[in-house]
């Protein structure tokens, strides 16, 4: 039996080549397949942005989710109509916790006031993981919700005077016209962040698919008793 020889240094260095080989396609595909997950969960969080921003800060209806990973819940800087439920409830957010609260938000935390029934399938709920913990790290660009800034508001939307008669408001813009709304269809609300209008000029903003209704975004709240009158023509 002839004696056993090891192998040549060229027959190594292939099977080195072949194994390296084999290991940078698997770690490739692995690399793929995160992105695949953060892609499919960027497009799955637009479903979030009705109500939430990605940007830090930027708190809409409900907080921002800018750095939400690791964070306490109910602890958003700035945000203040967080449920008791949820600030009391204990919960940092982690991979666990955020795919149960994800999966049922009334399950996980009882008497929270998020409007959300919750997300059945697991494959989507690991998607938007992978992207809300992208999002954190900043490995990805949080979007964030491009508001109009009133301040900078055309004339002819600028309101300077409201009178109000029997059903109906008169409101007067800074080019002369004054516009009738019924008033069921004309809504006051106030904007005091920094895209919201100046003190003292309110801003008419159209609303609704047939154009009839409307609302007059003020900065602050005694602005709505200072502008608006009952008077009749």
């Amino acid at each position: 039996m002839p004696p056993l020889r090891s192998p040549s240094t060229v027959a190594v260095k292939r099977r080195c080549r072949v194994l390296l080989g084999m290991v940078a396609w698997v770690a490739l595909g692995s690399m793929a397949h995160a992105a695949g997950e953060i892609e499919r969960g960027a497009a799955a969080s637009r479903n979030c942005l009705a109500c939430h921003s990605f940007a830090p800060g930027q708190h809409m209806t409900g907080p921002s989710l800018g750095g939400l990973w690791g964070r306490r819940a109910g602890a958003a800087a700035g945000f203040a109509r967080y449920s008791e439920a949820l600030k009391k409830s204990g919960i940092v957010w982690d991979e666990r916790s955020l795919d149960a609260w994800l999966r049922n938000p009334a399950a996980l935390v009882p008497g929270n006031t998020m409007p959300f029934g919750g997300i059945a399938d697991a494959g989507t709920r690991a998607d938007l993981l992978a992207y809300l913990q992208a999002v954190s790290a900043g490995r990805v660009a949080a979007p964030g919700l491009k508001l109009p800034d009133l301040k900078q508001a055309a004339v002819a939307s600028v309101v300077t005077a409201v009178r109000y008669c029997g059903d109906t408001y008169r409101v007067t813009t800074g080019d002369g016209r004054t516009h009738l709304w019924w008033e069921f269809n004309l809504r006051f609300k106030t904007d005091g962040g920094a895209h919201g209008p100046a003190a003292g000029k309110p801003v008419l903003v159209g609303n609704g698919m047939q154009g009839d209704r409307g609302a007059i975004v003020f900065s602050r709240p005694e602005d709505i008793s200072a502008f608006v009158k009952r008077a009749c023509e």
